[in-house]
């Protein structure tokens, strides 16, 4: 019971971190695609081809997007900064726990900030759509969920207990 306590918290935590980079790796990208707002123009493509947003849906998540895009900037770049501050203590010499153990609290601390963000506009965008484009968007979450179960599963299968 431990032991798959600790594997579905593993598990969590790695989805959680691997989030996390593809966010942070996509603020370091975004640069060619025009600009920090390349991801979420992406993502607005998306949710507009698979939910068929109206004109209007997509006018209220573009305004929600440019209301909480101020806040969710500042974190994106800190968790870049983050990763690149690890990089190099990694690569600085000898192992400093101390050092480590810091920049890795820092770096948790901005990611629990990013996963409130996220849930925020998360929110705030679902509150546009209608019952069937939730009904959608629920499907489609479950089969990424279900996705990334199995990746991880396949993942964590090919370590020893």
């Amino acid at each position: 019971m431990k032991s798959t306590r600790i594997r579905i918290l593993t598990i969590g935590a790695a989805v959680v971190l691997a989030v996390a980079a593809a966010i942070a790796q996509g603020m370091h990208g975004m640069h060619g695609h025009g600009g920090p707002d390349g991801d979420f123009h992406h993502m607005l493509a998306f949710f507009t081809d698979k939910l068929d947003l109206t004109t209007d849906q997509q006018a209220q998540v573009k305004a929600i997007w440019e209301k909480e895009k101020p806040t969710l900037e500042p974190l994106m770049k800190q968790m870049h900064q983050n990763h690149a501050d690890m990089r190099a203590l990694e690569a600085s010499g000898p192992f400093d726990e101390v050092k480590t153990r810091a920049l890795a609290t820092q770096h948790a601390q901005t990611m629990v900030e990013v996963e409130v963000q996220h849930a925020r506009i998360k929110s705030e965008m679902v509150q546009v759509l209608t019952a069937d484009q939730k009904a959608k968007l629920a499907q489609f979450e479950a089969k990424h969920q279900e996705h990334m179960q199995e990746h991880m599963k396949e993942h964590m299968g090919s370590k020893s207990d």
